[in-house]
């Protein structure tokens, strides 16, 4: 019996509204960076950014319910980008305290080359809305599982103890890597002072997990 193959299913091409769409929104993405970068979360205004992408503020409101959803998008395509970098630099090391240093180094000299727009997001933090936050969290997941994935080949290895409680250790650890970004703002560090200091308090934070 001969059996007669299925032609192979094409997926469906996306419609010209679809498309259309697509390109407001990412019209609308670039010029939001750009002001926030420049402003800061509250001096960018949905106005403003609608006229800056040469459209009206309801084609904006079309594609993002509000500003808080703008600004977290711009977030999660930052980290989405940096996702694979800081995975690369935390499976190279060879320690899991160089693991950490590297991983969060990635981040640092990314932020720097835009530290204004990490500004407005951390000011953002504090006005969130409840679903605002998850958003957030939900984007900063897979930088958290780097973090405690780091940790627990640490325990693997044997360099850290089976009772460490590697939760607790990687929001510490989450705690001070964003607090390093305040003396990048108000004294001036480079990605170098920031990365050397993390480094000291990764491994006082360890301390108290080693075998």
């Amino acid at each position: 019996m001969r059996v007669i193959a299925s032609p192979a299913v094409r997926p469906a091409k996306p419609t010209r509204r679809a498309l259309a769409k697509q390109r407001t929104r990412e019209k609308v993405l670039a010029a939001a960076r750009q002001l926030f970068t420049e402003r800061g979360y509250e001096g960018a205004t949905i106005r403003d950014i609608a006229k800056a992408a040469g459209m009206s503020t309801g084609a904006v409101f079309a594609s993002f319910a509000d500003k808080s959803e703008l600004f977290d998008e711009i977030l999660a395509q930052d980290y989405a980008l940096l996702g694979e970098a800081m995975q690369d630099a935390a499976n190279s090391a060879e320690t899991v305290d160089k693991s950490l240093t590297d991983l969060f180094s990635v981040a640092y000299r990314f932020h720097m080359k835009q530290l204004p727009l990490l500004q407005a997001g951390i000011s953002a933090s504090w006005t969130r809305t409840e679903a605002g936050e998850k958003r957030n969290r939900e984007a900063l997941k897979p930088v958290m599982t780097m973090v405690s994935d780091a940790l627990r080949r640490g325990v693997e290895r044997g360099e850290l103890s089976q009772r460490a409680d590697l939760r607790l250790i990687a929001g510490v650890l989450w705690d001070v890597y964003l607090a390093g970004y305040r003396r990048a703002v108000f004294d001036g560090w480079t990605a170098d002072d920031l990365t050397s200091r993390l480094s000291d308090q990764i491994n006082l934070i360890l301390a108290g997990a080693r075998k």
